[in-house]
């Protein structure tokens, strides 16, 4: 019965948790909820390690409010077309420049698309989900092994 009442709660706690997150990333979405974060400089390429996860990596445009052109003005046509509107012509469009850039380069990228009103073509995300995590373990696992001493 004990065993039963702890699972019980530990999923409430869980789901409240959720609840909380999801709630706040909508407020920072939405920009009502900015918090006041200590500037940083990251090392040469890296970050700064004060942070779940490192704003260098963030697809979220709210970490950083500078456009930045990565020779993609053409995209600028498809300010206002939604994730899923895009034909398939258009999504190898976006397709050829995102694999064009350097790793280090595609979290800024849709950045800039999402500051500049682009949506990212939906059927493509999966791809870019792939080069944003791959690029974040490869940097956590490079980062935590020139923590390490070396004997």
């Amino acid at each position: 019965m004990i065993v039963l009442a702890l699972l019980v709660l530990g999923a409430v706690a869980a789901l409240v948790a959720s609840l909380q997150s999801y709630l706040k990333a909508r407020r920072i979405a939405r920009g009502e909820d900015v918090a006041e974060e200590e500037e940083f400089v990251p090392s040469e390429g890296g970050c700064c390690g004060n942070h779940l996860t490192c704003e260098h990596d963030s697809l979220l445009a709210a970490v950083s409010p500078e456009i930045v052109y990565y020779d993609d003005e053409e995209l600028d046509r498809y300010r206002g077309v939604t994730a899923g509107g895009y034909t398939e012509r258009q999504v190898e469009e976006f397709r050829e420049i995102l694999l064009s850039l350097d790793d280090d380069d595609v979290p800024g990228w849709v950045r800039s698309l999402q500051l500049r009103g682009i949506e990212f073509p939906e059927t493509l995300r999966p791809e870019l989900y792939l080069i944003v995590v791959e690029h974040r373990d490869y940097h956590a696992i490079v980062g935590r092994h020139e923590a390490e001493p070396t004997l």
